[in-house]
């Protein structure tokens, strides 16, 4: 997997070479086409490490205390925010975006192993608060996608385009004002 990641990383999808990638890991290409049936498969396989570290997967969603939604949304929103400001998460996201009209099969990889499966494990989160009567979310899917956006503005514009990122003071300045605004948003009404 690290020597994929760094491959994919550093060529792309599309010019990352499995036979490089093989090379690298010290395995034979059969081995990686054993375990992840295609290159695309192994980048996908990628990126879904990648994800989990922001919720752990639904093992880590049904960690979350759905009594304690602003501490769960602080840990999530910091999660994703550290993962969506590295260098390797917007090389990624800027080697798809120049190749989404080539790559189909990467980008929808892509999606499906991070923005749609954050969106879907975030949505599970905020049925269990909803439920517990902590938070009042009508439409899960819509306010988890509304809470990951707000971290994808102007500091993620910036990394995108390679231009100085925001420091730490500021991220730290974001997260609580997207917790704060969130939770006020989707407060239980008493």
């Amino acid at each position: 997997m690290e020597a994929a990641r760094s491959h994919f990383y550093a060529h792309g999808l599309e010019r990352a070479s499995v036979d490089a990638i093989a090379a690298e890991a010290g395995v034979s290409k059969m081995t990686i086409y054993s375990h992840f049936a295609s290159k695309e498969g192994l980048f996908e396989a990628v990126v879904r490490e990648r994800t989990d570290r922001v919720m752990g997967g639904l093992a880590g969603v049904e960690a979350l205390d759905p009594e304690q939604p602003q501490k769960a949304l602080l840990a999530i929103g910091e999660q994703f925010l550290t993962l969506a400001r590295e260098e390797q998460t917007l090389g990624k996201f800027r080697s798809l975006y120049g190749a989404a009209a080539t790559q189909r099969e990467a980008c929808l990889a892509f999606y499906r192993q991070g923005a749609d499966r954050l969106i879907s494990d975030l949505a599970a989160y905020l049925r269990r608060a909803h439920a517990q009567g902590t938070l009042q979310v009508r439409h899960p899917r819509q306010a988890a996608d509304l809470f990951l956006s707000m971290f994808l503005g102007d500091g993620h514009i910036r990394g995108l385009l390679m231009l100085d990122m925001p420091d730490a003071r500021e991220n730290r300045a974001l997260l609580r004002e997207a917790v704060r605004v969130f939770i006020a948003a989707y407060a239980r009404v008493t």
